[in-house]
């Protein structure tokens, strides 16, 4: 399997974004529009990945997107990019919604083997794979044997401590965290190495 964090997408345009983030901050309504239209659909990606259903998903875009406008007055483009901001929050959004009451629920009723993957990210994949950035990312996942990349994807997209993902794989829980250093310490030297290149 294939995987990206959307993030290293959205930080490769971070030079073009510090304009979209002044105008944001100066209230001007065609600078949402315009973070929309760039962000929309990869948040809206990401944010499926993790709730898995396209209803939920549009309605916790929107709430991202709100959120943003709403905290923009605190953001800082010399700390950071604007569209790994995004992201965060989209991807954030979507973990408190998995912890909520609700969510909880409904993701416990959802066959995890029936979403793994959605069809939303067949065309971020075409479109990201474009990026030198995504290809080193790419090769670097590719490093990782299944249960590495299970971990890391539970990780992120699913907000679950060592201890919760041990108790999904149903392995023990030292397994796991070796599993996740491992898998981390491969991603930071194939990621080096690609960077030193």
């Amino acid at each position: 399997m294939i995987f990206f964090f959307p993030f290293v997408f959205a930080a490769l345009d971070a030079e073009g974004d510090r304009d979209l983030a002044t105008r944001l901050q100066r209230r001007d309504p065609q600078a949402l529009a315009a973070l929309y239209d760039k962000y929309g659909r990869i948040a809206f990606a990401l944010i499926v990945r993790i709730v898995r259903d396209h209803g939920i998903a549009e309605d916790l875009t929107q709430e991202t997107f709100l959120r943003v406008w709403n905290r923009m007055a605190g953001f800082d483009a010399e700390r950071g990019a604007l569209g790994a901001w995004v992201l965060t929050v989209a991807r954030n959004r979507a973990i408190d919604y998995l912890r909520s009451v609700d969510g909880r629920t409904r993701q416990n009723a959802i066959e995890l083997s029936a979403t793994e993957t959605p069809a939303v990210f067949v065309d971020l994949e075409a479109n990201l794979i474009n990026s030198d950035r995504a290809r080193q990312l790419k090769g670097a996942f590719e490093k990782l044997n299944e249960k590495q990349r299970m971990v890391i994807e539970l990780a992120y997209f699913e907000g679950l401590s060592q201890t919760e993902m041990a108790e999904r794989m149903k392995q023990p829980l030292g397994t796991v965290k070796t599993w996740a250093r491992t898998a981390l310490q491969v991603l930071r030297s194939e990621l080096e190495q690609a960077v030193s290149a």
